[in-house]
């Protein structure tokens, strides 16, 4: 009967089991599917973003190609020619490579070249133009180098193959910018019907598996606990195991003792408790430090060393690593002075009694540390300079590593993390069933996503721009003026008093842009201004920038303004780069006048 009962409760036991993982099973399959597809078609919109941006960069470059290849044609400047020929020669890389990563895929821009046969189509026309463009304006290089007095005349016919091929290029790449777009569009739509089908899958799998599953098998524990108050012959067999348990203890216990005995003459061995109390120590440990391994009334680290700070330190670590082990280093010292070094291993075990206990292995490596540390003495002055040296260049490169990445990260958090996290619970709120609601969603839906692509391009822009690199200072900061008038709306001018056009050092102009860069955006974000005028005037010794605007101002006195100034890292992002270009930064602020912030630069 016994043995009927045990059949029995396995039985039902193996088919509960079977039954629990059958559920969980297809709960987890289901939603690991869903993450799957939903990931699938998050790296897809990903993609598609990537693509957009590297289409719509296309454009641009084919204007700046467009526009140097005029400038050569039009200037009689040798040293002019040979700089704009430099320029040209760099965009045409640039250009060849966004195009032929479009079509083929490229790594270092992230593009897959995957893409429709509509898109296919579209670059295959596109190609004839592109290939025109291309070699026009190869010609013109090969030219210009050949022979830098080349007339103009000679040029022309190069110059109106790309002038003429020019629209109808910016045409068909509107075209397949805006068919990447359908494309992506047409993408949220299908992940939006697939979430809509996993739901359905999902709550259908739930409602089965407690009809088939979860109802019969709570019926079935009713009946099997009955069974389970029999559980005599359990007990009994439970009862056997222990003994055996017992006597592979006591096999265990006399293992040990055979093992102990050889650690003892062996190794620098030792049992202690967590508290630093000594329950054993090895013979060889005795010896080393002179007393009698039979007569220890004293710690574990008054053992080790005599030193009040090294006799803290054992014992922290036997009190924070009684549990996890722990090797090391240690300082010891005998009562006769002599200093060793030891490396420690610390194990945790039990004993019979469940009482932690800590076996400790140590082995004696004085010759060998000394012997390091006679190495590294030698060493240490010109390594301390060193690294004073190299502590001061990383302190300086990590600063203004960490500064752009905040800037770029406040942008993309404060922006598009907000617009994206918005999206996702707009998709989430679509309900199919309601498609007047779902239509006026679908309408909200496709504005947000412009305001994202917004959002990406603004980012995008407070990068480093190409106009810095290429023609310096002031047509970086007419392009920033511009730019962030068109993205916000605001009047934004800017005005060169004696048309200052020198090229100065790269990293003096990248922290002129940041800095007017920084006193713009505080300007826009929490100024509440609507006109900023950006005057540059210079001497030839000194360059000033001067930022006005009409908002309401703050008060430059109170302590949190001056240190942050108003939202953002303020004046202190500011006083930083022009302190790090040897500049000097003047502000003056009132809620009547305005804000106006003043940058002398030394050229």
């Amino acid at each position: 009967m016994n043995d009927l009962s045990s059949t029995l409760d396995n039985s039902t036991f193996n088919r509960l089991r079977r039954l629990y993982i059958i559920a969980l099973g297809a709960i987890a399959c289901s939603v690991f599917i869903s993450q799957l597809i939903v990931r699938n078609f998050l790296q897809d919109q990903q993609d598609d973003s990537t693509v957009i941006n590297v289409a719509g960069r296309q454009r641009m470059l084919s204007q700046k190609l467009s526009k140097e290849v005029l400038l050569i044609a039009n200037t009689t400047d040798i040293s002019k020619r040979l700089l704009l020929k430099d320029t040209l020669n760099k965009t045409i890389k640039r250009w060849k490579t966004a195009h032929i990563a479009l079509q083929q895929g490229s790594d270092s821009l992230k593009v897959s070249g995957t893409n429709s046969d509509k898109i296919i189509e579209m670059f295959s026309r596109l190609e004839v133009k592109f290939l025109a463009m291309y070699q026009a304006s190869q010609s013109i290089i090969s030219k210009i180098e050949q022979n830098p007095t080349i007339d103009q005349a000679f040029l022309e016919p190069d110059v109106k193959q790309v002038t003429a091929n020019e629209y109808q290029f910016l045409t068909i790449m509107d075209t397949i910018v805006n068919q990447y777009d359908v494309e992506a569009n047409e993408k949220v739509n299908l992940l939006r019907n697939w979430e809509l089908f996993l739901m359905v899958f999902t709550l259908l799998l739930l409602f089965l598996e407690f009809l088939f599953i979860f109802k019969p098998t709570a019926k079935m524990v009713k009946e099997t606990i009955t069974r389970l108050l029999h559980s005599e012959q359990k007990a009994i067999k439970a009862a056997y195991e222990a003994d055996e348990l017992r006597e592979e203890n006591e096999k265990s216990v006399k293992e040990l003792r055979v093992l102990n005995q050889a650690m003892d003459k062996a190794l620098l061995f030792a049992r202690v408790t967590p508290e630093g109390a000594i329950l054993h120590i090895g013979e060889k440990f005795s010896k080393l430090f002179e007393h009698s391994k039979f007569n220890i009334n004293i710690n574990f680290s008054e053992l080790i060393t005599t030193e009040k700070k090294g006799q803290q330190y054992i014992d922290h670590i036997l009190k924070t690593y009684y549990k996890s082990g722990w090797q090391g280093e240690i300082k010891a010292t005998k009562t006769t002075g002599e200093l060793l070094w030891l490396e420690m291993y610390i194990i945790p075990i039990y004993s019979k009694i469940e009482k932690s206990e800590i076996l400790i292995i140590a082995s004696d490596i004085t010759e060998k540390k000394e012997a390091q540390l006679e190495v590294e003495s030698l060493t240490k002055l010109s390594y301390e300079e060193k690294m004073n040296q190299q502590k001061i260049i990383s302190s300086k490169i990590i600063e203004n590593q960490e500064q752009e990445q905040n800037r770029i990260a406040k942008d993309i958090h404060d922006g598009i993390g907000q617009m994206l996290t918005g999206l996702k619970y707009n998709l989430e709120s679509v309900n199919l069933n309601d498609l007047e609601k779902a239509t006026t969603k679908i309408e909200l839906l496709k504005n947000l996503t412009a305001d994202i692509i917004q959002g990406v391009r603004a980012a995008t822009f407070n990068l480093t721009p190409p106009e810095l690199s290429d023609y310096g200072i002031v047509p970086a900061l007419a392009k920033l003026t511009q730019e962030l008038a068109k993205l916000t709306g605001k009047t934004i001018e800017i005005y060169n008093r004696k048309n200052f056009n020198k090229r100065l050092d790269s990293l003096v102009e990248i922290n002129i842009y940041r800095i007017t860069q920084e006193a713009i955006n505080n300007a826009i974000k929490y100024a509440d201004s609507t006109y900023i005028l950006v005057s540059i005037f210079h001497t030839d010794t000194m360059l000033s920038i001067t930022i006005d605007d009409d908002g309401k101002g703050f008060d430059v006195n109170r302590p949190k303004n001056i240190k942050t100034g108003v939202g953002g890292m303020g004046m202190t992002f500011m006083n930083e780069r022009i302190n790090y270009i040897n500049g000097r930064l003047f502000l003056n602020s009132s809620p009547e006048t305005g804000t106006r912030i003043t940058l002398n630069i030394p050229i």
